[in-house]
């Protein structure tokens, strides 16, 4: 997990990532999303719903192993982050490894 963490806290760094479920949507929606990250402790209906959509909208999905707070603190955010979008990767891997 160490591996992931360090990529999504990259690609929020240097891509372009847009944090929350709207956001998520709307960004795979506009076939703007390269990888859609979200927290494993999520409600079940909402990673169904953002797996159906990543898999219509062909984007990567990663499951991060953790809360939404630890995804937040991954991100650098002071807030929880339940879901992101990665429409640019920057420098990290984290569209070319298999989380």
């Amino acid at each position: 997990m160490a591996d992931l963490a360090n990529d999504i806290r990259l690609a929020v760094d240097s891509g372009k990532a847009v944090f929350g479920v709207k956001e998520s949507i709307d960004s795979m929606m506009a076939s703007r999303a390269k990888a859609v990250i979200v927290a494993s402790s999520n409600k079940r209906d909402r990673i169904n719903d953002i797996m159906h959509l990543a898999k219509l909208s062909e984007v990567k999905v990663i499951v991060f192993q953790g809360n939404p707070m630890n995804l937040g603190v991954v991100c650098g955010k002071p807030y929880s982050v339940s879901v992101l979008s990665i429409m640019e990767p920057g420098s990290s891997n984290i569209l070319k490894e298999n989380y």
